[in-house]
């Protein structure tokens, strides 16, 4: 069993994500693990989906919007601060930063982020900017 960890969201991000977001990586348990994604202004990320891995995204800045398509269903809806939602294995999504400011995320990604090769481009709706 791992000791209780703590941390601070890191002053700059750790890595560049699959879709083109800036990734900050947070804590993690066997189960899972956490990790803030920003997206500049004006920005458009890669349409993507995982071969093994669910999400729960939070967003805590910005605005934006997410396009997410499963099966022979497609939403977009509108990213704000306070909004939550979910990306289920199979999901294609695409998300777009909106306004003045950055659009921030804190995502759980289960089971943990195995590393490349997990994120598949798709097509999306939008032009990426990434």
């Amino acid at each position: 069993m791992p000791d209780p960890a703590l941390m601070r969201l890191p002053a700059a991000p750790d890595v560049v994500a699959p879709d083109g977001s800036d990734v900050r990586v947070l804590l993690g348990l066997s189960a899972g693990g956490m990790a803030h994604f920003e997206l500049a202004p004006g920005r458009v990320s890669k349409a993507v989906t995982h071969r093994t891995v669910e999400e729960i995204w939070y967003i805590v800045a910005g605005r934006g919007e997410m396009w997410r398509k499963f099966a022979n269903r497609e939403t977009i809806d509108t990213l704000e601060p306070g909004v939550c939602l979910t990306l289920p294995l199979g999901v294609h999504f695409q998300f777009r930063c909106q306004g003045d400011e950055p659009l921030a995320a804190v995502a759980v990604t289960m089971p943990p982020w195995p590393g490349e090769g997990e994120a598949i481009l798709v097509d999306g709706v939008w032009a990426p900017t990434e």
